[in-house]
């Protein structure tokens, strides 16, 4: 008996444009558990990161085709199917997280929904213990800082330094920056053009499953509620991204106007 499968554009034909939005799914690999071969030390790799512009850039040609106009939705997505490998609790997959939702928010994807909350090794919280793992940290900045409205950041995305830019979460002018510097040995330097607030997150190793805001370790707060979280404030000039390091930058003072 021979089995036909049935791919995307098979269901596009059948149905027709009656979708409200266009979603699909994306893992750049498979887990251990399933017999893949990603490991962390690929893991800030350009190769693997721009994956996920691979698949959006397929799925965003059918969406054309059949759906013109209509939003794209990644509604399911994590550093690996089946489970993820044991380093998507760890810090090395912050980097895949946060390039993922930069990169695909300035191809205009509206909605990116990450496998899972409390769930194997790729959730955002310890299944056992519930403690926020690194991509917890990385989520919660994402939303307190990166507002909806998507900027070009000026800058081309190197192999080793990604920068994306959006309207500050409060507007009134202000404008945020994401800077991923994914080399592992060398630090990057970046001008700023007025005053900042930095969150800077770091780990003594890739493979760490505790992450450091500003040197200081993150943890909630006793009754497991998070609170704010503080700043370091850069004046104009030059800042240094450490090795392996995410900072988000925020000028509240850039008057850009597309940010009200």
């Amino acid at each position: 008996m021979k089995i036909k499968l049935i791919d995307t554009e098979d269901i596009m034909k059948a149905t027709g444009p009656i979708f409200d939005a266009f979603s699909y799914h994306f893992y750049g690999t498979v887990s251990k558990r399933c017999l893949g071969n990603m490991s962390v030390d690929k893991a800030l790799t350009a190769e693997w990161l721009d994956r996920t512009d691979v698949v959006e850039e397929f799925y965003a040609k059918l969406r054309d085709k059949y759906m013109p106009g209509k939003p794209m939705w990644l509604n399911e997505t994590a550093e690996a199917a089946c489970g993820g490998d044991q380093f998507a609790g760890q810090f090395a997959d912050t980097f895949r997280y946060l390039n993922q939702l930069g990169t695909l928010a300035q191809k205009g994807v509206k909605v990116v929904m990450h496998n899972t909350l409390a769930s194997s090794d790729y959730g955002l919280l310890d299944e056992d213990t519930l403690d926020p793992r690194p991509n917890y940290w990385a989520a919660l900045l994402w939303k307190r800082t990166m507002g909806y409205v998507v900027l070009d950041p000026g800058t081309p995305k190197s192999e080793s330094l990604r920068i994306y830019a959006h309207c500050s979460k409060d507007g009134k002018g202000g404008v945020s920056l994401v800077a991923l510097n994914t080399d592992a040995q060398r630090g990057q330097m970046l001008t700023l053009p007025q005053a900042a607030e930095s969150y800077t997150l770091t780990a003594s190793q890739l493979i760490s499953t505790k992450v450091q805001l500003n040197g200081t370790e993150l943890q909630p707060d006793p009754d497991g509620s998070i609170g704010a979280l503080k700043p370091d404030h850069l004046k104009a000039g030059h800042a240094h991204l450490a090795p392996a390091s995410v900072t988000f930058l925020i000028f509240p003072s850039a008057r850009n106007k597309s940010c009200k």
